[in-house]
C-alpha cells in the first residue's frame, strides 16, 4: 500500500473521486440517473462514499457497501435507508451519537468516539461485490484505520466486514488470539489488545426476519462501550 493519505479529510476526496473499478462506476451513476419513484425529487450522490464521524474514534463500525437508494444517494455510510436507522439508533442508544435517525448529509448527527465505514465504498449490484473489486477497496479501511490511531474496538456488521477486518489486520501484524469465526456477538481478541465483535448486519432480510433484533444489536454496542469506558481511566 502506498502511504496513506496525511488525514481523513484527504482521504475522503480521495474516496469520493474513485474510478477504479468500471462495474461498479456504471452501477452507481445508473442507480443515480435512473432513481426509484419515492426518491424521484432528490439529487444522488452516485459516487463511492467515504467513512464518517470523530476523528478522535476509539470505536470503528464497518459494513459491507453503501445501499443503492441509502449511502449512494445521500452521501453518508449508512444514510436514508432503514439499516441506518437501526445502526444509528443502537449507536445513539450507546452513547456514540447525538441523535437516533440518519437520513441527510445535514441533518445534524454527529458522533462520539466513534467511526462508520465500510469495505466497499461503492453500492454493488445485488450487494455483491467482486473479490477484486473488494481488494481494490479495501486499502480505504486500511488508510482509515492508520488515521484513526486510537482505535481500541472494532464492530463488524456481517460476515463479509468480519472475514475482510480480520483479514487486513492480520496483514498488519494485529492477529486474532484465536481462531475467529464470524457470529452474532461473536468477540476476537487481537494480539494488540484491540477488540473486534461480529453483528448480524442490519439489513431487512436480517431485521424483517427477526434475526436480528434491536435488544441483540444493543447488546453489542454495550459491550464496546462497557469495554471502552473500562479502559479511559
Amino acid at each position: 500500500m502506498s502511504a496513506a493519505p496525511p488525514s481523513l479529510d484527504a482521504l475522503s476526496r480521495t474516496i469520493s473521486s474513485c474510478r477504479k473499478c468500471p462495474r461498479l462506476v456504471r452501477y452507481r451513476e445508473g442507480v443515480a440517473k435512473e432513481k426509484v419513484r419515492r426518491f424521484q425529487d432528490e439529487k444522488y450522490w452516485g459516487r463511492p462514499v467515504p467513512g464518517f464521524g470523530d476523528p478522535k474514534a476509539r470505536l470503528l463500525v464497518v459494513g459491507l457497501a453503501p445501499a443503492a437508494h441509502g449511502g449512494n444517494r445521500t452521501g453518508r455510510v449508512f444514510t436514508g435507508d432503514r439499516s441506518g436507522d437501526w445502526l444509528y439508533g443502537a449507536l445513539h442508544r450507546a452513547g456514540f451519537a447525538n441523535q437516533p435517525t440518519s437520513v441527510s448529509r445535514d441533518d445534524g448527527l454527529a458522533l462520539r468516539d466513534a467511526y462508520v465505514t465500510a469495505v466497499v465504498r461503492c453500492a454493488p449490484p445485488d450487494n455483491r461485490p467482486t473479490p477484486a473489486e473488494r481488494d481494490r477497496c479495501i486499502t480505504y479501511l486500511e488508510c482509515e484505520i492508520i488515521l484513526l490511531d486510537r482505535l481500541r474496538v472494532f464492530v463488524a456488521l456481517g460476515g463479509f466486514a468480519f472475514t475482510n477486518l480480520v483479514r487486513l489486520l492480520r496483514n498488519h501484524g494485529d492477529r486474532p488470539t484465536a481462531p475467529a469465526r464470524f457470529a452474532h456477538a461473536a468477540r476476537v481478541d487481537l494480539e494488540s489488545g484491540r477488540v473486534l465483535f461480529g453483528c448480524y448486519h442490519p439489513s431487512q432480510q436480517n431485521t424483517f426476519t427477526g434475526r436480528l433484533t434491536g435488544p441483540m444489536m444493543d447488546g453489542v454496542f454495550a459491550e464496546a462501550r462497557r469495554l471502552l469506558d473500562s479502559r479511559r481511566a
